[in-house]
């Protein structure tokens, strides 16, 4: 599994740190623990190799916090006393700005100083398309020989342990903004019409910055996050970084390398019996009703295969998806992706239409003057409204209905669009 990591030769002079669980949905980030992290390692002249990285994990986990992402970094271990050191630094830094109040709020930090291994990726990968315990997370950790440290229950060991491991073949970046701690909560403050300048200029290098020119880089929740801007590369969000214009002050600034809309959370099956709760796939089938809406705004179909049937849904924040999902109809064939939440409902992310099923409505026949005839009653065929003829049995007039879907890709908008959900542009693009 190709990715950044240093080959097993460099590790010797590497430690690795990851740390997990900090926030709660009431405030504080992950990721602007690691930018203080990184401040200070730096300030005692401390070498950080290549960028931190930021991993989502399952995103239909029923223990996450918001994004559910960890954090994780390398320090080259360049002179004596620097394995300690960093320790003290980290954990200090864990310490002053975890959440420690919130019940949810259960941090947990790793340092490993060996090869990035075989069951150490694997590993990760479970930890972003399924479930994984904390029992997992140590009994791995103790195998590996990585240090372990747990605040309350630890669960954020998990994700540690996997922002260290997890291998990045396809990856993206994210720049992230901070704000002033004095504005925390408040409305975030940056210009409009710079983001849809820098959106223009940066576009598809940069992408999800805008929806129906909506801004879609800030957050709406009172952490200190100002804004993020999601790139191919390191230079297209610093160049969007400078063409946005903040009216608050920003803090400080840094760019994740990141599994972020890479699609990475999504797994081929064999079946749809064989699906999974709280598990992410990427699943072939027919669909087996006609979409209907339920209380809400919610569109809802079944999808099956040959093994079995799951209802699928287009909820109410995709928006304008469910118009899609609304034309769908029994015969279409698709791939859906998603994952399974909690009511064992499939959360439609995209779909990807392969067949649409010929529809059609049946017309009664017209009359020999060119009126279209009416039914004179049961079992008695037609009668002109115009000149009276009636005719007996002829059947309806089939006409087949113009669909207004085409075979291909649809998604949901970035206002609701997971982390881990790859949008079209990126796919369009690798192809």
């Amino acid at each position: 599994m190709a990715d950044d990591h240093p080959g097993d030769a460099m590790y010797n002079n590497i430690l690795h740190v990851g740390f997990d669980d900090t926030d709660s949905s009431s405030g504080m980030c992950t990721t602007y623990v690691c930018a203080v992290v990184l401040e200070r390692l730096k300030a005692c002249g401390m070498t950080i190799r290549g960028e931190a990285r930021l991993i989502r994990l399952n995103p239909f986990a029923p223990y996450k916090t918001r994004g559910n992402g960890a954090v994780s970094f390398s320090v080259v271990l360049d002179g004596a006393g620097v394995v300690e050191r960093v320790k003290k630094i980290v954990l200090a830094t864990v310490e002053e700005y975890s959440q420690m109040d919130d019940p949810s709020t259960n941090p947990g930090v790793v340092f490993y100083h060996g090869p990035i291994t075989e069951d150490l990726q694997e590993y990760s990968l479970r930890t972003v398309q399924s479930m994984v315990t904390l029992e997992e997370a140590e009994k791995l950790a103790q195998k590996i020989e990585a240090e372990v440290f747990k605040y309350k229950n630890g669960r954020g060991v998990i994700g540690a342990l996997a922002a260290i491991g997890c291998p990045l073949i396809d990856k993206t970046y994210e720049l992230i903004a901070y704000r002033e701690v004095h504005n925390y909560g408040k409305v975030r403050r940056v210009n409009e019409d710079s983001v849809r300048l820098m959106d223009r200029a940066t576009y598809p290098s940069t992408f999800d910055n805008l929806y129906e020119d909506h801004i879609t880089i800030t957050p709406h929740t009172p952490c200190p996050v100002l804004y993020g801007i999601r790139g191919e590369s390191k230079e297209a969000v610093y160049r969007a970084h400078n063409l946005v214009k903040s009216e608050e002050p920003i803090e400080r600034f840094m760019v994740f390398l990141s599994n972020q809309h890479t699609d990475m959370h999504l797994q081929n099956t064999d079946g749809i019996a064989g699906m999974e709760q709280y598990q992410c796939y990427r699943v072939a089938g027919e669909v087996n009703s006609t979409p209907y809406v339920i209380e809400g705004g919610h569109v809802i179909f079944n999808l099956k295969d040959k093994s079995g049937e799951i209802e699928c849904a287009a909820y109410e924040p995709t928006k304008g998806f469910r118009d899609t999902v609304r034309g769908l109809a029994p015969g279409d064939d698709l791939i859906v992706y998603g994952g399974i939440g909690d009511k064992g409902t499939l959360n439609v992310e995209k779909i990807q239409i392969l067949h649409l099923e010929p529809q059609y409505r049946y017309l009664n026949p017209r009359c020999k003057c060119g009126k279209r005839m009416k039914s004179a009653g049961k079992d008695k065929g037609y009668k002109c409204p115009r000149c009276s003829d009636r005719i007996t049995d002829v059947p309806k007039e089939k006409m087949e209905v113009q669909r207004n879907l085409e075979k291909g890709y649809y998604e949901v908008p970035p206002s609701a669009r997971r982390h881990l959900s790859k949008p079209l542009i990126r796919i369009q693009r690798h192809k």
